[in-house]
């Protein structure tokens, strides 16, 4: 198995010009420096700019976060020149508005290109956009480029926006602005992002297009959740903070928490493909049933139930959503040709769940110490702190079977498979169904 993954990392070192090797990050070299200067010289900015408009928790956040990006930018190069494009993106936006949130409907590149708004709906254009040339690469491999291609353009658009979304709330007042990771229209952003992020990471150190298509779909499904929750609850304007959110403790709490539902999600996608390969020479459906039936079960969880009926629009998702799992099953075999090896999926698959194991942890943790903080008791059996602890204690038994008793193939994959419906409940369930002391996420 170690074979086989080392030979397709090496594939993938031959195949990228640029590309993400060990060899390539064994010291740092001048343009780590530079990176690092760039970064210091954008926070210094930062700081000397807006310093009114930040407290000593988020001066000392940006502070720290310079030697952070610099060691991933380190870690991974490409992260580098997103961070650069987008600060670049972001300043600009921030200079077109000269200090009037007006000006967000009165200057052309504001109104359709770099207001948080309209980059937030590029996002999710080029994320649907992205889903159908992944899959279209599987047919044609040639063509698989456009995939990546238009993953990075979202993700650029994606981070863009969110940036200049910060802003435009203190443009609107000195009691609006915050870092926007406070509600559901901006944690779904958020999730898309460190989704994808992470799937890009994994797609160039394994070398292979082949699980954007199923990765892909997860951040679809956040998109179309995230246009409807905004058009018809009209999210995306931006709110003052409860007082429960005003809080340091947000600040890093919420990341830590989505970078565990992405890399759960992101795993879980994994671990379809990975069945989809399993069976590819299955001839039986009765042998494909428990995999439709999850697969039918991840698309009708989102659905949104009401007293007076089942939505439509939801209905309609759930419906797609059935035909794309059919869709797969049937053109299993041709699909999992295209699919790396099983020793390549079961590593992502280990891998985005111990990372996201460790975030979900540390973001529990944080959850409780500002529990404390707010409510002055660090667990009180919360509707949304129950189910974060299902939610780890699923994983955290995973992981100990994987380590302990060498859990694999199957067993390892549907179990990663119904995590996702755990943690799909925990982020989003909770807040349509029950209510707690978090029912400021209700929707």
């Amino acid at each position: 198995m170690t074979d086989s993954i080392a030979a397709t990392r090496n594939d993938w070192d031959d195949l990228s010009e640029s590309g993400d090797g060990r060899d390539q990050r064994g010291r740092p070299n001048w343009t780590d420096v530079l990176f690092f200067v760039v970064l210091a010289v954008g926070a210094g900015y930062a700081l000397s700019t807006f310093n009114s408009a930040m407290d000593y928790y988020e001066q000392t956040i940006l502070v720290l976060a310079v030697p952070a990006f610099t060691w991933l930018g380190w870690l991974w190069r490409p992260l580098r020149t997103l961070l650069v494009v987008t600060g670049l993106a972001a300043g600009f936006a921030i200079w077109l508005y000269q200090g009037d949130i007006a000006r967000a409907e009165q200057v052309f590149f504001l109104k359709y290109l770099f207001s948080s708004q309209s980059a937030i709906l590029w996002m999710c254009a080029l994320f649907v956009l992205a889903t159908f040339c992944y899959w279209l690469g599987l047919a044609s491999p040639t063509s698989a480029w456009l995939g990546t291609a238009l993953t990075w353009g979202a993700v650029f658009a994606g981070t863009t926006g969110m940036l200049v979304r910060w802003r435009e709330g203190h443009l609107m007042g000195p009691d609006i602005g915050h870092i926007p990771v406070s509600n559901l229209y901006e944690v779904f952003v958020l999730f898309s992002l460190i989704t994808a992020l992470f799937y890009l990471y994994y797609e160039r150190r394994y070398a292979t297009r082949a699980l954007g298509g199923f990765v892909l779909l997860v951040i679809t499904s956040a998109v179309i959740f995230l246009l409807w929750y905004s058009f018809t609850r009209d999210a995306a304007q931006i709110q003052p903070l409860v007082p429960a959110l005003k809080s340091w403790w947000m600040k890093i709490h919420v990341p830590a928490n989505f970078i565990g539902y992405g890399t759960f999600s992101l795993a879980a996608m994994v671990a379809f493909a990975y069945l989809v390969k399993q069976h590819s020479q299955t001839k039986s459906w009765l042998k494909l049933m428990p995999l439709f039936v999850l697969g039918v079960l991840l698309a009708g969880e989102p659905m949104i139930f009401r007293s007076q009926g089942v939505s439509t629009t939801w209905m309609l998702y759930f419906g797609i959503g059935a035909l794309i799992v059919g869709t797969i099953l049937l053109f299993r075999r041709p699909i999992g040709e295209r699919l790396p090896s099983f020793e390549v999926l079961d590593d992502i698959m280990y891998r985005a769940i111990a990372i996201g194991f460790a975030f979900f942890t540390v973001a529990t943790i944080l959850g409780a110490l500002w529990a404390a903080d707010a409510w002055g008791a660090y667990w009180q059996w919360d509707p949304k702190e129950t189910w974060a602890l299902i939610v780890w204690l699923n994983y955290a038994a995973w992981l100990h079977l994987r380590l302990i008793k060498g859990l694999r193939g199957t067993m390892a994959a549907y179990w990663a498979l119904v995590g996702l419906l755990v943690t799909g409940f925990a982020f989003l369930g909770v807040n349509m169904f029950l209510s707690g002391l978090h029912s400021y996420g209700a929707l």
